[in-house]
């Protein structure tokens, strides 16, 4: 099971704490915790929830914010010390992988996968584009890296299963979406 937590802060915040518990707790029921830092989605910005677009942030400032949410995670997933074990937590970044894409691979790759349809179905979307602000492409295609995040971990690590919050929702079905698409996996979101 995996949660991602992007770092709009040197420190996760109680928003956060559903998604670090959720990981415990599966933790404890014999899983294998997988914490994601968007050090990707973190220069982008996630626009569910928010009313307008997030300030983009310098990337001394996102890896600074990436240690500090790391540690904050780090104090609440127990390490066995043992790679090996079950219920080792594993931390990764999302920019290991999706910063390694040209602009023209990942349209090539993932976004041949993503109908325009369901992407403006999405209720994060849909409030964002009926508002003053409006969204940007740069937003819109936000739930696209999340998605392929989903994908991704599903491939390389055999991940099925994302928690996150109801804001969450749209980015995580667009996940089980391109995994089943790409990878040829059943995701679940919960």
């Amino acid at each position: 099971v995996y949660v991602g937590f992007d770092p709009t802060a040197d420190s996760l915040h109680l928003g956060n704490l559903l998604g670090i518990i959720t990981l415990r707790w599966f933790q404890l029921c014999g899983h294998r915790p997988v914490a994601l830092v968007g050090g990707a989605t973190g220069k982008v910005g996630d626009p569910s929830g928010k009313s307008q677009e997030r300030p983009l942030l310098d990337d001394a400032t996102i890896e600074a914010n990436l240690k500090g949410i790391a540690n904050n995670i780090k104090q609440v997933l127990v390490s066995t010390g043992d790679p090996e074990s079950p219920t080792e937590p594993v931390f990764v970044n999302n920019h290991d992988w999706i910063g390694k894409f040209s602009f023209l691979d990942f349209l090539r790759d993932v976004g041949k996968s993503a109908r325009v349809g369901t992407m403006l179905a999405k209720d994060s979307v849909k409030t964002r584009l009926n508002s003053d602000e409006g969204m940007s492409f740069t937003e819109f295609t936000y739930q696209l890296l999340q998605g392929y995040d989903f994908c991704h971990l599903a491939k390389e690590m055999d991940v099925t299963v994302q928690a996150g919050g109801s804001d969450q929702w749209g980015n995580i079905t667009a996940g089980t979406e391109l995994g089943r698409k790409l990878a040829g996996k059943s995701l679940h979101g919960i």
